[in-house]
């Protein structure tokens, strides 16, 4: 769904129908944006804008969390290495909602197999400088399809029923990100959300911390998770919930971020 080529990020997007490629850079104090596909029509350039500081959270002010993190026995080893490392959103809600039910119960490398058919099979490409880009499928489109041909993609008969009723609720209006950034507060988003087959409380929770930014969403259930807190402990099995929630006690309000770097540690673990 990106690529990283030569220090540059490549990203295609479809924005009020049109699509467009961003080849995003930075220097010390600003971030560069050029388009190889040529330029966009007038009025796009803000919404790439407005993409970009969606996609990396910029809204979000991290000093209030490196406050906490100091003082905490488990985020101050980890929060130093990474040091300005903020959520990439999935600021697509179909593509957040079918990447988190895609992800339940099997190991990252088939979810991103699964996920991987799924964009080729469904999604549009665009081939520029020999570079292949891909958009995710669009849930206009998903609505449309039976559960057998998910199936031959190797989707669980629930998965596939799952992924296609959330794209018929989302085609029928039902559910939208509009919908849900209308609701008081995020308990009534969680709420809401739980309401749709297939959506629990992990996956209503990883849609608030990727797609909506709530700092205080916390898939406390999740694996990664569990396995990080394991080695950062030095425990010899994964903590319980209760444990986890006796550990995260100083994190309130910055659960999603205490996760994020959590999970980011993993990568730095040796086999």
């Amino acid at each position: 769904m990106h690529r990283i080529k030569d220090g540059y990020l490549y990203k295609l997007v479809k924005l009020n129908g049109e699509v467009v490629l961003m080849k995003i850079g930075s220097t010390s104090l600003t971030i560069q944006v050029e388009f190889p596909m040529g330029q966009p029509s007038v009025g796009i350039h803000e919404k790439v804008a407005t993409f970009i500081w969606d996609w990396f959270d910029f809204d979000q002010a991290l000093g209030d969390f490196y406050d906490v993190a100091r003082t905490d026995t488990i985020l101050k080893r980890i929060v130093p290495k990474y040091n300005g490392l903020r959520i990439m959103g999935i600021p697509d809600l179909f593509e957040a909602l079918a990447w988190a039910i895609i992800g339940q119960q099997i190991n990252l490398t088939f979810a991103y197999t699964l996920k991987k058919r799924f964009v080729e099979q469904y999604g549009e490409s665009y081939v520029v400088e020999g570079c292949t880009y891909w958009l995710f499928p669009e849930h206009t489109k998903i609505a449309s399809l039976e559960v057998d041909e998910l199936r031959k993609l190797q989707f669980t008969s629930r998965k596939a029923e799952y992924i296609i009723g959330i794209a018929k609720a989302m085609a029928s209006g039902e559910l939208s990100k509009e919908i849900l950034l209308q609701k008081q507060d995020f308990k009534q988003i969680q709420r809401f959300l739980i309401s749709f087959r297939g959506i629990g409380a992990w996956t209503a929770d990883y849609v608030r911390m990727r797609c909506l930014h709530d700092p205080s969403a916390f898939p406390i259930a999740d694996v990664g998770l569990h396995h990080a807190l394991m080695h950062e402990l030095r425990m010899e099995r994964k903590p319980t919930i209760e444990e986890i929630e006796e550990i995260s006690t100083n994190w309130a309000g910055w659960q999603a971020y205490a996760t994020f770097y959590l999970w980011r540690s993993l990568y730095a673990q040796t086999p």
